[in-house]
């Protein structure tokens, strides 16, 4: 509520006035308007949600209230997206699950943005591929098949398409191609995911320590899962151009997450003076790197940190 509604409105401090129920059902119904009035909300904020172990669980289903509290954040004026290692191929039905349609959205660790062109729903169709980060595979990949040569491959194409060596069962393969080693590194690429079933997380940050990745960002997930990007790029890098197009303070930053390929949105919101917020569930380094740790994904800690705005 501005101060001259407030004055229209409200008696002199310290003093009671008494109205018809009618007229005090009335200014209940001003404030409540009010206080989701995007003309009326404090200076607009660029909030950015991780998906896996943030929004959604591990079985896909959604974390507890996120639904409202994401509408809720939308009428008091705020920008809510979606910023994730996911391909957009994985991306956009959590967007329309969510009853987001923002005007970007950040894929592939950073590598891709989307930008939507039109329409009201968070759907393929009406966004584009408006920014892509690629880089040469092939010194990475052929470095990690040396030492894990079980492991499976998958790469994203700057089209979108995505080629991969074996299947996993927890890899959306809708539309991917099976190929061989040698076309699966013959072109540019927005991003590498390897996955050793036999390894465990620590497993592969020795390794990665060990035989060192040049040239490349990488992120380590939970299970034994590592996430290659372009050298210097990640979520932070494209938030931070998210954040410039939409013209968002630099303090006006929430970004909440919690698995590693996090920490650079983390500390990009730290830096500026913005909100970095772990979720409950996340490794010790995540929850450390943030600002402020919420709930788990399964006890709502998004729609917890969502709804007090």
């Amino acid at each position: 509520m501005t101060e001259e509604t407030a004055e229209g409105h409200l008696p002199p401090t310290g003093s009671v006035r008494v109205v018809r129920p009618a007229a005090a059902a009335d200014l209940v119904e001003e404030i409540a308007e009010d206080a989701e009035n995007p003309a009326v909300a404090t200076t607009r904020m660029l909030i950015a949600l991780d998906v896996d172990g943030t929004v959604l669980l591990e079985d896909e289903t959604l974390s507890p209230g996120v639904v409202d509290a994401v509408a809720h954040a939308h009428r008091a004026g705020h920008e809510v997206m979606l910023a994730t290692g996911r391909s957009w191929e994985g991306t956009r039905g959590i967007q329309h699950v969510l009853r987001l349609a923002p005007e970007y959205a950040v894929c592939s660790n950073g590598a891709v943005i989307m930008r939507r062109i039109g329409g009201d729903l968070g759907e393929e169709s009406v966004y584009e591929r408006f920014r892509i980060e690629t880089f040469d595979p092939t010194e990475a990949v052929t470095l990690l098949r040396e030492h894990l040569p079980e492991a499976r491959y998958m790469v994203e194409l700057t089209d979108g398409r995505r080629l991969y060596t074996e299947p996993i069962e927890d890899w959306n393969l809708t539309q991917a191609q099976r190929v061989g080693f040698d076309e699966l590194v013959a072109q540019p690429v927005c991003r590498v995911v390897v996955v050793s079933p036999e390894d465990t997380d620590g497993d592969f940050v020795q390794l990665v320590a060990r035989i060192g990745l040049n040239e490349v960002s990488y992120a380590v997930g939970w299970s034994a899962w590592l996430d290659i990007a372009p050298q210097g790029v990640d979520k932070s890098t494209a938030l931070e151009r998210v954040r410039t197009w939409l013209g968002v303070d630099p303090d006006r930053v929430l970004v909440i997450g919690d698995g590693r390929n996090d920490l650079g949105m983390f500390r990009w919101a730290l830096e500026h003076g913005g909100r970095a917020i772990a979720m409950g569930q996340g490794p010790d380094e995540v929850r450390a790197e943030a600002g402020e740790i919420t709930a788990s994904v399964h006890a709502g800690g998004v729609a917890d940190i969502l709804k007090r705005l």
